[in-house]
């Protein structure tokens, strides 16, 4: 079966993506799509120019909507970085911008006839993945946002550079938004064969030091370089390519809960068909009133960004 995937924004993330989706042979045709042409027909043909040398070879295909109708998966990595920069550290400076830029594009996605995954990665993360929802009117199960996929992924590298392990031997979640109201759940963080919370008391961690570090690693990477792209997208590429493989894989994405009646990030078992099954953690009352501060803050969000 030819695995097809296409890149919407050829920005530092959405190339980034697509050069490990090249790299790495993920895909048999890779669409990719930006508003600049000369961009990305440059990164098409730095693509081909790099297929010699690698043991994959990747159909490329560049700005055409009609080619999204038969794709697996639609990366949305539309967005403008330098908005957030003198912001205060608040992806919702990217806000007016992508808001626009999204309204635009997922029309075009449903107007090709797509009926594959959207993997947004685009921020403010909920709030778009709920735009691309809405307009491109594909069930909520086939759209999901990278959200905290990444941030469990910097609390994962916080808690193990504590205790000297590797990232991988730590296992749990950030939950909520994939921004300043999110949170590490660390009712669900186990380490060295135990919950995190005996480990800190055995060694002396400081949890709130090292959830902030999970927090703010987004913004430490965006101060040095005024981006952030590896993390990102090796995240956004898990995703495509969990969902192409089948994997039913349990992973903390931005996807709709019915409960709180709002996209955030939770974890659901990702497979071909989206979200095949939504987990239930067993939170405590704490982490529950975050999870409902973090919902009530992308609805309200996500009000003011449709009425624009």
């Amino acid at each position: 079966m030819t695995r097809k995937i296409a890149v919407i924004g050829m920005g530092n993330v959405g190339s980034t993506a697509a050069h490990y989706i090249v790299a790495c042979g993920f895909a048999d045709d890779l669409v990719l799509i930006d508003t600049r042409e000369k961009k990305v027909e440059a990164d098409a043909t730095d693509f081909e120019d790099a297929m010699s040398n690698l043991p994959f070879h990747t159909n490329i295909t560049v700005n055409d909507y009609s080619a999204l109708k038969d794709a697996d998966v639609i990366i949305s990595a539309l967005g403008n970085i330098k908005l957030q920069d003198n912001k205060n550290d608040d992806r919702f400076a990217e806000l007016p911008f992508t808001s626009k830029a999204v309204k635009s594009v997922a029309q075009k996605i449903k107007d090709s006839g797509f009926n594959g995954i959207i993997v947004d990665i685009s921020n403010p993360v909920d709030v778009i993945t709920s735009m691309y929802q809405q307009i491109t009117g594909l069930p909520k199960k086939h759209v999901i946002g990278t959200g905290t996929l990444l941030d469990s992924s910097r609390m994962k590298r916080a808690v193990a550079k504590e205790l000297g392990i590797d990232p991988r031997s730590v296992s749990g979640y950030n939950l909520g938004e994939h921004g300043n109201s999110q949170f590490t759940a660390w009712s669900t963080v186990r380490v060295l064969g135990h919950p995190i919370t005996e480990i800190a008391k055995q060694r002396g961690l400081d949890l709130n030091k090292l959830g902030k570090a999970a927090r703010e690693g987004g913004f430490n990477v965006f101060h040095g370089k005024k981006y952030t792209n590896y993390g990102v997208a090796t995240a956004a590429v898990r995703l495509a390519n969990t969902v192409i493989s089948d994997a039913r894989t349990q992973l903390a994405v931005s996807n709709y809960r019915e409960e709180l009646d709002t996209y955030l990030s939770y974890p659901a078992i990702v497979g071909r068909d989206g979200i095949l099954e939504k987990v239930q953690l067993d939170l405590t009352d704490e982490e529950k009133e975050k999870l409902q501060t973090s919902a009530n803050f992308i609805k309200t969000k996500f009000a003011e960004s449709m009425k624009g």
